[in-house]
């Protein structure tokens, strides 16, 4: 089965409420309750089985957070869009809304001149699977992504937080973060992304969601 780009994902009908990122097409459900959040999860399950294909679903107090993909294929497919537009109807039959607009990506980023040379350790240390060239991924879906960013010259220890999340949601950060005691120690690449820094030295970029 072909893989769908982001952009071939978002044109079928009747999955606004999903964001397709690297790892599959997201989508998060505020339900109020775990009793509804189970009744979702219920109806999330019977549409599953109809289809023979079965997402990674995280039910809380409050809300139900789904991810699709399919995994035979390597990515996201025609089945994950389909099944997307059903668990969203399924939703709001419920009277469930979606919040996914709200939803963080949460990257640890391992700076290095050679990535090659130490995927294979951080692959072995840490169980996860490499998703795409230079992306480690939890499986369980427990996990961060882990991603080897290249830099020409060797810093020892450089290893950050990235937070990619919608750009309103950076932006309310960005200013929070600031008031919070925090440091814009570099703001070149903006508005693709803002460093910061905390009272003791440690960064974390904050990123609008691309593509």
């Amino acid at each position: 089965m072909d893989t769908l780009t982001n952009d071939d994902f978002r044109a079928f009908p009747g999955v606004d409420d999903w964001r397709p990122r690297i790892t599959g097409a997201f989508a998060l459900f505020r339900t109020g309750s775990f009793a509804t959040g189970s009744q979702l999860f219920a109806a999330i399950a019977e549409l599953a089985d109809a289809a023979d294909h079965h997402p990674d679903v995280d039910v809380r107090y409050a809300t139900v957070r789904v991810r699709l993909v399919t995994h035979s294929a390597g990515g996201l497919t025609a089945k994950d869009a389909a099944l997307a537009a059903q668990i969203s109807e399924a939703a709001r039959e419920l009277d469930v809304r979606a919040e996914t607009e709200r939803m963080n990506d949460l990257m640890f980023a391992v700076a290095t001149p050679d990535p090659d040379a130490v995927v294979p350790f951080w692959k072995a240390a840490t169980g996860f699977d490499e998703v795409a060239d230079g992306v480690l991924f939890d499986t369980d879906g427990r996990g961060p992504l882990i991603w080897f960013q290249h830099v020409d010259k060797p810093l020892r220890g450089r290893s950050h937080l990235d937070v990619n999340a919608p750009r309103d949601v950076i932006e309310e950060r960005l200013e929070a973060a600031v008031a919070a005691g925090g440091v814009v120690v570099d703001d070149s690449h903006a508005p693709r992304w803002w460093t910061l820094a905390d009272a003791d030295g440690h960064r974390i970029d904050l990123s609008p969601w691309r593509g």
